[in-house]
């Protein structure tokens, strides 16, 4: 019996659920398998951006701290697989919304028929994925965009899903920062006896919350145009799809 398309989709996102909030492998290689199934899936390439960006922003955000580096690289180590599980996540939802978009994805190839013939291709593995110098594929692509960040203005989509995903998951892990960093010890020679003591005192309150929330922008600039890579993916992909 062929489930519904609207029980396959609570489907995936018990799966999705279950990936971010449980950790949970196993979910997510039985999604992408769905997702393979139902879409021939083949181009998923999700750029796990995020981590490195937070690392530098918070190397900045940290200054005059001596110890900012240490501070901003623990960081990292603290939450990048978390982030990790969020950008594949999201990346998989704009894909998706590309995918079965079927005014966008017949956008693409009434434009795509005038440059290619039929057999052209029915063998290519790739469309317009990474190549959008014609003139007419850049124009459809930046239509797109502008619509997606249009929907997203209107329905906080993706800065929601971001949000409650790092007010459960990730806060609680950056307000602990404290207890995972390992203090550098310096000594002063000046006194008579040498006088062992921490470079940097503990984060305060309010360098916490300055940390929190600039992860949470990093987080949110990043995967909103993550989000709208992967829906022009599944466009073209769809598209590809049709001539198999």
């Amino acid at each position: 019996m062929v489930l519904a398309k609207v029980d396959l989709w609570k489907l995936h996102d018990g799966l999705l659920y279950n990936f971010l909030y449980n950790n949970d492998i196993d979910s997510i290689h039985i999604l992408l398998n769905l997702y393979d199934i139902e879409t021939n899936m083949t181009n998923i390439y999700p750029k796990y951006r995020c981590t490195t960006k937070i690392r530098k922003r918070l190397k900045r955000l940290l200054i005059p701290r001596k110890d900012r580096q240490l501070v901003s690289y623990n960081v990292g180590m603290l939450i990048h697989e978390d982030i990790d599980r969020l950008e594949l996540a999201l990346y998989l939802q704009g894909y998706k919304n590309g995918y079965y978009n079927n005014r966008w994805v017949n956008i693409l190839e009434d434009e795509t028929i005038k440059h290619f013939k039929f057999e052209e291709i029915y063998d290519k593995n790739f469309l317009f994925h990474y190549d959008t110098s014609l003139v007419g594929i850049k124009r459809i692509k930046k239509d797109l965009w502008n619509e997606i960040d249009v929907e997203e203005k209107e329905s906080k989509y993706v800065h929601d899903f971001i949000i409650s995903y790092c007010d459960k998951v990730i806060k609680k892990k950056i307000y602990n920062l404290n207890s995972f960093i390992d203090k550098q010890l310096t000594i002063d020679y000046s006194l008579k006896e040498p006088n062992i003591q921490e470079e940097e005192s503990l984060l305060s309150t309010k360098e916490l919350n300055k940390i929190y929330t600039a992860v949470k922008k990093t987080i949110i600039k990043n995967v909103i145009n993550m989000y709208k890579d992967a829906s022009w993916f599944g466009i073209n992909d769809r598209v590809l799809n049709r001539y198999l």
